[in-house]
């Protein structure tokens, strides 16, 4: 990253440089404090006092050496170099590049939202699940004869599953399909978290009313 900045030749001044600033230094102890319970902190308070002065001056390895500090991490020979820990590579990146700070702050909250919206989908279809047993148990047991077709039944599973969906929505599934010819699903894929758990509180009670013979005009 330090060569992409400013060349292979000033790589190692430009993190000399960032090991100078008191930010950074209270960056990278703060992470050592976090992950490395062999962490020298006395030492780290000496380096903490001491950056932002002109008189400043810290390498990597003299980081390292003096505070047992293993975040960030120095080899030697011809294939070395300065490595971090992706924590505090990103850090570095962000302290050398702006673009590259703006795309990190960025990505982390598409990324958020995106975790955030496949939450709520998992929640919802949780939701949906939680009482859906009991309901088609109850209608099973109370609702269907013992002679009717499988066709049968299903019409019967259909009309209580548009008992709650008139009372939670003021239509049937099949009004919602001919409003929406458009739209993918049913319609309780496009209902809110609120509406779902009363339609789950909704399923509980219908069982109960089924289970206590009531007619389905007076469940609804």
């Amino acid at each position: 990253m330090a060569t992409a900045k400013e060349g292979d030749g000033r790589s190692a001044d430009i993190i000399k440089n960032w090991l100078r600033n008191r930010y950074t230094i209270e960056f990278l102890g703060t992470w050592e404090v976090i992950h490395n319970p062999n962490f020298k902190v006395v030492e780290f308070d000496h380096f903490r006092m001491s950056a932002g002065l002109p008189s400043f001056v810290l390498s990597a390895s003299e980081w390292i050496e003096r505070t047992n500090a293993v975040g960030i991490i120095v080899k030697k020979g011809r294939y070395g170099g300065t490595y971090a820990y992706k924590d505090i590579a990103f850090e570095f990146g962000s302290a050398i590049n702006v673009p590259f700070k703006l795309y990190l702050i960025e990505e982390f909250q598409r990324l958020k939202t995106e975790e955030q919206r496949l939450l709520g989908w998992s929640a919802k279809r949780e939701l949906s699940k939680i009482n859906y047993r009991i309901h088609t148990d109850a209608i099973q047991q109370n609702l269907i004869p013992a002679e009717v077709t499988p066709a049968q039944a299903s019409m019967i599973y259909v009309s209580e599953a548009d008992v709650l969906n008139v009372a939670m929505f003021g239509m049937t599934a099949k009004q919602w399909r001919d409003a929406h010819p458009d739209l993918k699903g049913n319609i309780r894929d496009y209902a809110s978290v609120n509406e779902l758990i009363c339609l789950s509180n909704m399923e509980n009670l219908n069982a109960v009313f089924i289970e206590q013979d009531m007619t389905q005009g007076e469940r609804l």
